[in-house]
Formats: structure tokens, sequence, C-alpha cells
């Protein structure tokens, strides 16, 4: 019995363990569905709620230099540009310039055989040579009739001779002064043609009119050229230590610019490198008044229309030109530059991207949303100066250091910043 006893005693304390036990493990159950509920909720609160601020942009106010500018394309040519042609036809015996060579001005470029320009000359030096013998000659007759003028004159005062003798000599020495001065006018001819034909033949040795460089060599020695209709090209030079910038600036800008503007440009070869100069003229109209329908006699009324329809949907450009030193050479003819005319600037001053302006109101502020202290936005007007339409300088409104709203986030950007970063390719 006492057995009996013990036993039912160990089942009854290991019932109350159990329990125990089973009680203890419903609270960790409890206790983590608690945790995991809670964290299940914050995941999805995360996740689904986005941050403060995520679908706006924003940029910082910072202080920098700002300049206002005008884009032209412009074509650089040397400051001196000339076509070095023959005036005399023939065929081209010499040829003493070599590509790219520096000439000076007045030094021999091309001969042309002078053959027919020599005989030329040496036909007019004797037609002047014969004027002028004939004048020697008529004077000498002129001598003679007034000599005889004046015996006639003396013998017919004593009524020694006849009235008709006397009129007759009077006559041979005004007939023989008009003779004398008719030779005159041929000698004057004369000598013009001669020099005609010394010029002629000294057109037959090609010089250069200017200190350049031999850019081009069109004809070459052996060529004959003609020169009767047109002056036939033979080289062309090029002063290349100064060099000229003819910018094309549309119509929508030509009214901000004037001559005396800082202007700067780069090449295509050398993009980092700024040329300066200052703009010099600006031509009255554009290079399209050259094909204007109006100078055209035989254009009819339907190409007149037709030309100025199409010439009124076509984009306009004015040419600007300035003047750029080269002593290096690195500037070459008809290279592209990319200019820059220079409205106006400021240096250390506060800008903001243009793209976080407002619409400028009736006082000349301008709307922009801040980012305050504590994240919030807030609209606040500001004075704008110089606006380059990507950075804007502020004159009044805002600090260095301060938030801007520049934008809103598009949804598929909002998404990715709610979702977070994609997984790794493969997973």
């Amino acid at each position: 019995m006492l057995s009996g006893a013990r036993a039912w005693l160990q089942s009854a304390s290991d019932l109350r363990a159990f329990r125990l036990v089973t009680r203890r493990s419903r609270l960790v159950l409890l206790a983590a569905g608690l945790v995991g509920l809670v964290g299940g909720g914050w995941l999805i609160k995360v996740r689904l709620t986005p941050p403060p601020l995520a679908d706006v942009m924003t940029a910082a106010v910072t202080v920098g230099d700002i300049e206002e500018i005008v884009l032209a394309s412009g074509t650089l040519k040397p400051v001196k540009l000339v076509a070095v042609g023959a005036q005399v036809s023939g065929r081209i015996t010499a040829l003493k310039v070599e590509l790219g060579r520096k000439v000076a001005k007045g030094d021999l470029i091309a001969e042309i055989d002078s053959l027919t320009q020599q005989n030329t000359l040496r036909t007019a030096i004797a037609s002047l040579d014969e004027k002028r013998a004939q004048r020697v000659e008529k004077e000498a007759t002129l001598a003679n009739a007034e000599a005889t003028l004046a015996r006639h004159q003396l013998t017919f005062a004593q009524k020694a001779s006849s009235r008709a003798d006397y009129d007759t000599a009077e006559t041979t020495v005004k007939t023989t002064r008009a003779q004398i001065a008719q030779l005159d006018a041929q000698i004057v001819e004369a000598e013009v043609e001669v020099e005609t034909a010394r010029i002629n033949l000294g057109y037959t040795r090609i010089t250069a009119p200017i200190d350049g460089t031999v850019l081009a060599i069109v004809a070459q020695e052996g060529q004959t050229v003609n020169a009767v209709q047109s002056a036939p090209t033979i080289v062309v030079l090029g002063r290349l230590d100064v060099m000229t910038v003819r910018a094309e600036i549309s119509e929508a800008d030509i009214v901000r610019v004037k001559p005396g503007q800082d202007v700067w440009f780069t090449i295509l070869g050398d993009p980092e490198r700024r040329f300066h100069a200052t703009l010099q003229s600006i031509e009255p109209a554009p290079e399209s008044i050259k094909t204007d329908s109006s100078f055209s006699t035989t254009s009819t009324s339907s190409t007149s229309s037709s030309s100025s329809s199409s010439t009124s949907t076509s984009a306009i450009y004015y040419i600007g030109l300035f003047d750029v030193p080269n002593p290096d050479g690195r500037l070459r003819t008809y290279m592209t530059a990319q200019v820059r005319i220079v409205l106006g600037g400021a240096k250390a001053v506060p800008v903001v991207p243009a793209a976080a302006l407002g619409g400028r109101r009736d006082d000349g502020t301008y709307p922009v949303q801040v980012i305050g202290a504590r994240g919030e936005i807030e609209s606040r007007a500001v004075t704008v100066g110089f606006n380059t339409k990507v950075m804007a300088e502020i004159r009044a409104g805002l600090t260095a250091g301060e938030r801007v709203v520049t934008g809103r986030r598009n949804a598929e950007t909002q998404a990715q910043t709610r979702m977070g970063p994609p997984p790794p390719m493969g997973f």
C-alpha cells in the first residue's frame, strides 16, 4: 500500500510539471506571435509609406559664377583672303611657290609666257616714235610756212604781191598748226598704248599682293589660262596671324547682341581652351539677301511667291564679326567655332537651378519652394538677376546652403524608392 501511494504522488508531480511546461510554451508562442505581428506591420509601413520628401527633387543654393550668354556657330577665316589671278592670257611658264609657304608682298608667284605682250609693247613704241617723227616734220613745215607768211606780209604791204598769195600763206600756217595739234593728240594716245602694253607685260609676272601663306594652288606650271572672260585664279593667299570669326546669330538672339560685347569661343579639336575677343560688328542683313527674288528680273510671280514662302520658313541668321590673334597658327582656315557672346555676368553670387523658379510675377519676383528646417515645404518669393535657363542668380530671398525644390519624381522613381533597390542578378 505504501508503494501505491508513492506511485500516485509521482504521477501527480509529473502532471503538474507537464501543465507548467505547457503554460510556458503557450506564453512563448504568444509573445513570438506578437513580435512577428508588430514587425510585419512595421515592415509593411516602411515598404508602402514613402519617406519624408521622397517624391521631390531638391538642390542646394550654392555660391558661384554665372554668365548669361548667346550661343552662335562660327567659321574661322583669315583676316585677309585673296585669290591671286592672271590678268593676261597665256601659258604658265614658271610657278615659284609651294603649298603652305609664306610669301611677302611683291614676291614672285608665277610667270606667264610674255612673247605676245613683248611684241605688243614693241609695236606700241614704234607707233609712238612714228607720231613723234611726224610732229618733228610738221614743226619744220610750220617754220617754213610762217617764214613765207612773213615775207608775203611785207610784200603785200608794199603792194609787191597779190592778196591771194598772202591768203594762201596764212592758210598754210593755220593748217600746219592744226596738224601739229592733231599729232600731239595722237602722240598722247600712242603713249597710253605703250603704257598699257608695258603694264600687260608686267601682268605676266604675278606677284603677291599681301603678306600671307599659300593656302591653295589652283593652276599648275604648263597650264594655259584664259583671262578674256574672267580672271583665272592661280593661287589663294591668306594672312593667318589674325583670324576673323563669322558667327551666325539667330534672329531670336540678335536683338540682345551689340558690338563691343565680350565673346569667347572653342574649337572642336580643343574644347577646353577658350579664345577671347570683342564683337566688332554685325552685318545689317542676313546672307540670304544676296539671293532675294526681288533682284531677279526674269522670275515670274509664282516663282517669287514660292521663294518668299520658302524664305519665311527657313531660319534667319545675322553675321557677327570679330578678330582673334593667331600667333601660334593653332586656328586654321574654315574651322568651326562654338561662339559664346557674353550679355552679362556676376561672380561669387548665390545661384540655383533655373528649374526651381516658378513663373514670373507682376512685381518681378519668382516663387520658389524651399525646404524648411523641419523638412516642411514653404513657398518664398525671390528676386532673380542673370538667368542662363540652366542656372539663375538669386539677388534676394535665399541664402547659400538652403535647399529648394527643383521638381517631382515620376511614379516609376517613387515606386523604386519605396520598394528599395532590385535584387542582384541571378537571385
